[in-house]
């Protein structure tokens, strides 16, 4: 198994790559597969912003591994206005929906309930497929719960599975 601790700035080489989703990059413990189907585990740091697209991993072994943002299928939203889709943020937002935000435009996990709120709305909605990066939040850092004032915590690295071997 390659396994993967460390987080490095992007490269212009590197030894094999792993096709992640949102939901993938945002684990700090993985089993998953490089594209070429070696197994590996990543073993990252807590409370890390989630990894992007061209972001570089080095191995244990030496290897470096490029991180590729897996085409996920998303919603697309666009409106005729600035504030009408200010105003299809915040009924996002209010449901506490992870949104990537663009030039005009913003993109959410395909949901139907939700496709059919920004209908309702005004907003133009298309299904599309496309990598899915939303903002990580305006307080950073990762989930944490107090234990009796403890510094530390120690938890045993858990792998969690997505997909199967390519």
């Amino acid at each position: 198994m390659l396994v993967i601790q460390q987080r490095i700035a992007p490269r212009d080489h590197w030894d094999a790559e792993l096709h992640l989703s949102y939901e993938a990059r945002s684990k700090c413990r993985l089993r998953c597969f490089t594209s070429s189907g070696e197994e590996v585990g990543l073993l990252l740091e807590r409370g890390q912003p989630p990894l992007h697209h061209g972001e570089c991993l080095l191995a244990r072994d030496g290897r470096v591994v490029r991180v590729c943002a897996k085409p996920e299928r998303l919603l697309h939203v666009t409106c005729a206005s600035p504030l009408e889709l200010t105003r299809a943020a915040y009924h996002l937002g209010n449901r506490h929906v992870a949104l990537q935000l663009g030039d005009g435009w913003l993109r959410l996990p395909e949901d139907h309930v939700l496709e059919a709120m920004l209908k309702q709305l005004g907003a133009r909605v298309e299904r599309i497929e496309a990598p899915y990066q939303p903002e990580h939040g305006a307080y950073g850092g990762g989930h944490h719960h107090s234990h009796g004032g403890e510094a530390e915590f120690h938890y045993a690295p858990r792998l969690h599975q997505f997909g199967v071997r390519p």
